[in-house]
């Protein structure tokens, strides 16, 4: 990893709301536009880091910004020193806790750091943090929420363009029955060969997920995903070891100690850290590591252009979480071929704004 000599200036964050092609109803909401934080770290020399978060909903991007500010007065005219600021903000933000909107801001600015840091070595991120491009399997996650089978069959033969072999798949409709109709809806269109994640969102208790689950383990998906609260850890460990169905959960893992938390109560078959909430890719690379000594497959949630280039650094790298969601507003898109993500050889994670679609798409 070449060292870069780069100090913060400024942090710069414009709110965007991009429609979304397909509608994603899940069993918490439906959801028809992505609401997105653009993030720019500004350096003295020059050289600007960039990275987005997805905002859940609307009202939080103004709280978010606002956080960036407090970030912004904390390290201004610091180096760019991406796990020493980590601990610097930790330090910082102590008295309210490094969560939520607090953990998503210092996530924003510690991703956009490694960013900077990588294009001031005039190197891609994977090659920046000592890995090599390479493409990372993806699974197509843009639609497949909630709605009639005929509908979700429809849906997953469009789904596979771009050749790719995994999809993934919302239950949890208000009975088994339906659960079980719209997979099997979604199995008969598309080829034997694509493999299906199923994600029910956080929607079922222990006994109805245990319910579901078994009825699912005769149906061969890739996993279930979240099926309970992401946090009860106790009833995960009790479906991993139930179910012979992997068990997937760690988009909420907030911070890598919630994650070493799950893994030594053997929650879950396979993990998948989100960026917002693991902690940038400090926290990632602690993930990674953990998953690594915990020989546990590790997959993405959200943000396949930054972690498409994390995931070629991780020891046990399994599946890329495919969304088009920040096509709309950055000019140059992750590109998929044969169902794989193409990393970039650009300098640093890749992404530079459209400033045109973002004007287009910005909230007022």
């Amino acid at each position: 990893m070449n060292a870069a000599a780069l100090t913060v200036r400024a942090i710069r964050a414009v709110a965007v709301e991009v429609p979304l092609r397909f509608v994603l109803g899940t069993s918490a909401a439906a959801v028809h536009a992505a609401p997105l934080l653009l993030v720019d770290v500004e350096t003295e020399e020059g050289i600007t880091g960039r990275t987005y978060l997805f905002c859940y909903v609307l009202a939080a991007a103004p709280a978010i910004v606002s956080l960036l500010g407090a970030v912004e007065s904390a390290v201004k005219g610091k180096p760019v020193a991406p796990v020493e600021l980590w601990a610097l903000l930790s330090k910082r933000f102590r008295l309210i806790g490094v969560q939520g909107i607090v953990r998503m801001a210092m996530s924003a600015f510690d991703t956009a750091c490694w960013d900077a840091l990588a294009i001031a070595a005039n190197l891609p991120l994977v090659e920046y943090l000592g890995g090599s491009a390479r493409r990372i399997v993806a699974y197509n996650s843009c639609g497949l929420g909630l709605m009639p089978p005929a509908q979700l069959a429809d849906e997953a033969e469009m789904l596979l363009e771009g050749g790719f072999r995994a999809l993934k798949l919302r239950l949890g409709y208000p009975t088994l029955a339906e659960d079980m109709a719209a997979l099997d809806a979604v199995k008969k269109r598309v080829p034997a060969a694509i493999e299906i994640m199923v994600d029910y969102n956080q929607a079922l208790s222990v006994d109805e997920a245990l319910l579901r689950g078994r009825a699912l383990d005769g149906a061969g998906v890739a996993w279930i995903e979240e099926p309970i609260r992401h946090d009860d850890y106790r009833g995960c460990a009790t479906l991993a070891r139930e179910l012979s169905t992997p068990i997937q959960i760690g988009e909420n893992f907030s911070e890598p100690r919630a994650m070493t938390e799950a893994l030594e109560m053997r929650a879950a078959d396979y993990v998948m850290p989100d960026l917002e909430r693991i902690g940038g890719v400090t926290g990632w690379r602690a993930a990674a590591a953990l998953a690594g000594a915990s020989a546990i497959p590790m997959s993405s949630h959200l943000f396949p252009e930054v972690s498409a280039h994390l995931l070629a650094v991780t020891p046990t790298a399994h599946w890329l979480e495919y969304v088009d969601w920040a096509d709309a507003i950055v000019q140059e898109p992750l590109k998929i071929i044969d169902g794989s993500a193409i990393i970039p050889a650009r300098p640093g994670n890749g992404l530079a704004w459209d400033t045109q679609a973002v004007a287009r798409y910005r909230m007022t």
